[in-house]
C-alpha cells in the first residue's frame, strides 16, 4: 500500500456507506493521502474484532476493517455502470444499469 502514498486508489469496502451527498457507496475513489496506525493516532488501540490501522482517501477516512479490494487506479468509471443478473427461469439473464456505487473522495 505505501507505493501508492499521493498516488489515487480505488478501495471496496466491506459494507455500504453513506457519504456527504446522501447516496450509498461501495468502493471510494481518490488520493491515498496517509496510512496511519490506530494506537499512534487515536491514543488507544481498538479491540481485536477491528483492524488497528486505517487510510485516508481523498476527504474520506476508512477503517482497515473495511478495506477488502485495494487497487491503483487513475480512471475509475463514476458515471453510470451496466451490471446483470441470471433469472430465475434456468438461463435468462438481464442486464441493467444503475448508478455509480464509486465515491469521489477527491471533492
Amino acid at each position: 500500500m505505501k507505493q501508492h502514498l499521493n498516488k489515487n486508489v480505488l478501495v471496496t469496502t466491506g459494507a455500504y456507506f453513506i457519504a456527504p451527498d446522501g447516496k450509498e457507496y461501495r468502493a471510494i475513489w481518490g488520493e491515498l493521502k496517509a496510512i496511519h496506525e490506530a494506537g499512534a493516532t487515536l491514543g488507544f488501540i481498538p479491540n481485536r474484532s477491528h483492524a488497528n490501522w486505517f487510510v485516508e482517501i481523498g476527504n474520506t477516512i476508512v477503517m482497515g476493517c473495511q478495506v477488502l479490494y485495494f487497487i491503483a487506479c487513475e480512471d475509475p468509471n463514476l458515471g453510470r455502470a451496466t451490471n446483470w443478473e441470471s433469472g430465475t427461469d434456468g438461463g435468462t439473464s438481464k442486464e441493467y444499469e444503475h448508478p455509480s456505487k464509486i465515491y469521489n473522495a477527491n471533492t
